[in-house]
């Protein structure tokens, strides 16, 4: 890297707030941010705070006739359509202010980046990936992602590549994208059949001149550590690699954990850690090392989001946290104030993530790798059938 790293944050971002009983809980982001800050991580490093973002900039993805909906829905007790109101998407007093401010933190982290300011950047509070042009969906009212590659598009970045790791498919910013060929866009999700939304079948591939820019890899339930990031490798570094990206935007949802109470995917902390790395590494050898790395999903509050996160803000930063190292008895004694579950005392699980490479297990994952494959590697000039593609 060339630039420093650039990390953005406010206490505001925990105005996004669904409502008290939600699971969406902005708490795991203030966890986040103290266990990062009492472990050093973010020691030395000017955090930036982000302004809302204005409603030019998010009608890049969103009908002007949606945020006019988003701005009036507190004031408005039946009626709103535009999937506001719903029990995913309660409406909430500031709704429209702390999710243009969400936008507005991806954007600045966007902008970092495009300004040679930094090279990677990082927002925790944004991944909002489900929301779509005029509607909110799966607790995501404004789709920062697609706003900030939207922006990046305009602001000399000529093809991007977006990978979400999320558990739950990231429809929103496929759908944006699904027939611009500069935005390529990867998803790795539990199977559609058993999961909301029940989209992201590897057949869903884009449309016209972006066939194959849309890329869907959909894993079994139960699915750990080792098989997950065995098919990640057969998929992803192959088609970057083709795709030449300026940067690479990924969407780092942890709700893949084996203890989220919403999916099913067997995944830990210390896979989550791994995969944070392999994203660093793709951004290094395949976009020029930049990196705008965004938050998403997980609703382990207490246990796995803060550590899952804070493990991103230190591969972001180059400030790798040993799986072994203790947590702060500070950050327990607070965090034990807000829940009865036993909390961790290190900052992984034990859990081993090593692998075989793909092809050689027969097993479900391989499937899902193949089906994957020989949807879209025919369409960037390589083999589905060759491991070594």
């Amino acid at each position: 890297m060339t630039a420093a790293p650039s990390v953005v944050w406010t206490p505001d971002f925990l105005t996004y707030r669904l409502s008290d009983t939600h699971p969406l809980n902005p708490v795991r982001l203030d966890l986040t941010i103290r266990l990062a800050t009492g472990l050093g991580v973010l020691e030395g490093i000017d955090v930036l705070t982000p302004e809302p973002a204005p409603d030019s900039e998010i009608e890049r993805v969103h009908e002007a006739s949606y945020l006019s909906a988003v701005k009036s829905a507190p004031d408005t007790p039946f009626g709103i359509g535009h999937g506001l109101g719903t029990l995913d998407n309660p409406i909430f007093q500031g709704m429209h202010e702390a999710s243009a401010l969400v936008c507005g933190g991806s954007l600045l982290a966007a902008r970092r980046i495009a300004e040679g300011h930094a090279d990677r950047a990082v927002n925790i509070a944004g991944g909002l990936h489900h929301a779509m042009a005029a509607a909110a969906s799966g607790f995501c009212v404004y789709n920062d992602c697609a706003v900030a590659i939207s922006w990046l598009l305009d602001h000399g970045f000529g093809r991007i590549a977006y990978v979400d790791v999320d558990v739950h498919h990231g429809d929103g910013v496929q759908a944006a994208f699904a027939d611009d060929p500069r935005v390529l866009t990867i998803s790795v999700h539990q199977h559609p059949m058993t999961l909301w939304p029940g989209t992201g079948w590897p057949g869903e591939i884009g449309s016209g001149a972006a066939a194959g820019t849309s890329v869907n890899l959909a894993l079994p339930p139960g699915t750990r550590d080792g098989a997950w990031l065995r098919a990640f490798r057969a998929v992803v570094p192959s088609l970057l690699a083709e795709f030449r990206p300026a940067l690479l935007v990924t969407q780092c949802g942890v709700d893949t954990h084996h203890e989220d109470p919403l999916a099913e995917l067997s995944l830990t902390v210390d896979g989550h850690r791994a995969i944070y790395r392999e994203l660093r590494h793709l951004a290094e050898t395949h976009a020029g090392g930049k990196w705008l790395a965004l938050g998403g999903g997980g609703y382990g509050l207490f246990r796995t989001v803060p550590r899952s996160w804070t493990h991103l803000l230190a591969t972001v930063l180059d400030r790798d946290v040993d799986p072994d190292r203790g947590i702060p008895a500070d950050w327990v004694a607070h965090t034990a104030q807000l829940t009865q579950r036993p909390l961790p005392t290190t900052m992984g699980e034990g859990a081993p993530v090593d692998h075989e490479p793909w092809g050689t297990g027969g097993d479900q994952v391989d499937s899902a790798v193949l089906e994957t494959r020989r949807a879209v590697f025919p369409l960037h000039g390589l083999d589905p059938d060759d491991p070594r593609d």
